[in-house]
């Protein structure tokens, strides 16, 4: 599963579609992102990540996110490598 606009709503609890482009523009960034910190573009985990710095980013926290998840995405990275 790669995570959807609706998945993010339902993260977030959002109803109404008034910001539908905007989280989609923080989906796609997202996404971009923790591809870039760790090499991974799909599976569950990917979606966590990806999920929870939307979630970071719409809050105005993204400076937070790498601090918070920085073992998960080292975890991830290492997990990468040692598929190569």
């Amino acid at each position: 599963m790669t995570a959807t606009l609706e998945d993010v709503k339902a993260h977030l609890h959002i109803f109404h579609s008034v910001e539908d482009d905007y989280l989609r523009s923080l989906l796609e960034q997202s996404a971009i992102a923790v591809e870039a910190m760790t090499g991974i573009d799909k599976g569950p985990q990917f979606d966590e990540l990806v999920l929870n710095r939307v979630r970071f980013a719409y809050n105005d926290k993204l400076d937070e996110f790498e601090t918070r998840y920085q073992s998960v995405l080292l975890g991830a990275s290492l997990k990468n490598l040692e598929g190569m």
